[in-house]
């Protein structure tokens, strides 16, 4: 039996003139055009522009455009930097045509709005910027970056909502310690490169299946050249050094892991003595700061699911004997009770999709004095704290910070504190 078609109009391509409103969750703002909501690209709230509708049919609960022209500008509109960071470019940068101030201003406005929406929880969230020089232009910033690959092997990077790859000679917000990558022609699907804290370069290039590495390479890429070395790199926070295999997780912006690592201490307090579970704790960076504080009379549980981060924790954590790491899915850990049962502190820093309901009951049911939750987006968050309330924790301070200029993610790191 053939499919039903959908016969409404497409959309796609109409220009129309829109006055905007409200920045919205995911790097656009919304509009209304004819009663039907947009979300529209490379604005900013209160301007007025031509738009062009990318996505969607009559009668749709919304459509998606891009700003093609603007006809009032709102203050705080800049040039943006990069040639391929406007419509029908890469979909890498959301807001290159802000400035840094406005940006923050932004983003505060989503975690507001996430929270207000999401939590029933209304606070003023001010954003700020990372710890550091490198935080001063928005610019040179990203120590982590996966290309992808054409068909001719030359790398870029994918458009908004597309698979299709946009060429790239250069990438402004890449950082300068980067092995250059985009020089050389790979036969590859994907290549990851990586800036590691003390000088080191790492190059990692995938199959079409996305899984095997075919180059894993340390050192300088010229002319399809590889210098083949160790697959790890080596970052620094605070003077205490971590290992990071491949193109494992460690925060892109180099000033970010200290930001986040005095944010999560700051919240936590840890006391000597007291004892600490964390939670998607990846290479063991913020296990290691929390060990040091409770001491050895303390203990941190340091739970991760991916194997190879484990095994990376375990050499990072290595001179802290308070320390227990746990590899394994985090919700089947506390299940099993291997992260104990009387708890002071927990601190997790989840995935995008957030920890989520199971996770959070599980925490909740150690009745920690206090859960620091690390999120990198704001509308996850806000689920996850509404749920926390209602098994008896109150949202306490939301520290936010910028670590990712140019683009609509924000980090912010919550304080939930057991009110019974």
């Amino acid at each position: 039996m053939q499919a039903p078609t959908d016969e409404r109009r497409d959309l796609t391509g109409t220009r129309m003139e829109l006055e905007v409103g409200p920045v919205a969750h995911g790097g656009h703002c919304v509009a209304r055009w004819d009663g039907q909501v947009v979300f529209v690209r490379h604005t900013l709230p209160g301007e007025r522009v031509v738009a062009e509708i990318t996505e969607g049919r009559e009668g749709d609960r919304f459509l998606r455009a891009d700003a093609v022209e603007v006809l009032e500008a709102a203050p705080g509109r800049v040039e943006p930097r990069c040639p391929v960071a406007r419509p029908g470019g890469c979909g890498g940068c959301d807001f290159q045509h802000a400035s840094l101030e406005t940006q923050r201003a932004l983003l505060g406005a989503v975690v507001r709005e996430q929270l207000s929406r999401l939590a029933g929880i209304e606070r003023d969230v001010v954003v700020r910027p990372p710890l550091g020089e490198a935080a001063l232009d928005g610019l040179g910033w990203r120590t982590r970056v996966t290309f992808a690959a054409q068909a001719d092997g030359t790398l870029g990077l994918r458009r908004h909502r597309s698979h299709e790859i946009v060429p790239l000679d250069d990438c402004p917000i890449a950082s300068d310690d980067l092995p250059p990558v985009l020089a050389s022609r790979w036969p590859a699907s994907r290549v990851t490169a990586v800036a590691g804290s003390d000088g080191d370069a790492l190059a990692a290039a995938y199959d079409v299946t996305g899984q095997l590495p075919v180059v894993e390479a340390t050192g300088l890429l010229a002319d399809g050249a590889t210098v083949r070395g160790r697959d790890w790199v080596r970052e620094v926070v605070r003077d205490r050094g971590f290992r990071v295999s491949g193109a494992g997780f460690w925060q892109v912006h180099p000033d970010a892991a200290t930001t986040l690592v005095d944010a999560v201490m700051r919240a936590a307090e840890p006391k000597p003595g007291e004892r600490v579970v964390d939670l998607y704790a990846g290479v063991g960076l913020f296990s290691a700061f929390l060990g040091e504080a409770v001491g050895p009379d303390g203990s941190v549980v340091s739970v991760e699911g991916d194997a190879r981060a484990s095994r990376d924790a375990r050499r990072n954590l290595g001179d802290l004997p308070q320390v227990s790491v746990v590899n394994g899915d985090v919700a089947r850990v506390l299940a099993r009770g291997e992260a104990g049962e009387q708890v002071d502190v927990v601190v997790l820093d989840p995935p995008r999709t957030g920890a989520r309901a199971k996770v959070v009951r599980a925490v909740a049911a150690l009745r920690p004095r206090r859960v620091v939750y690390v999120a990198c987006d704001p509308a996850a968050l806000a689920r996850d704290v509404r749920t926390f309330a209602e098994l008896g924790y109150a949202l306490g301070e939301v520290e936010a910070y910028a670590l990712f200029p140019m683009t609509h993610h924000v980090e912010c790191v919550a304080t939930l504190d057991l009110t019974d």
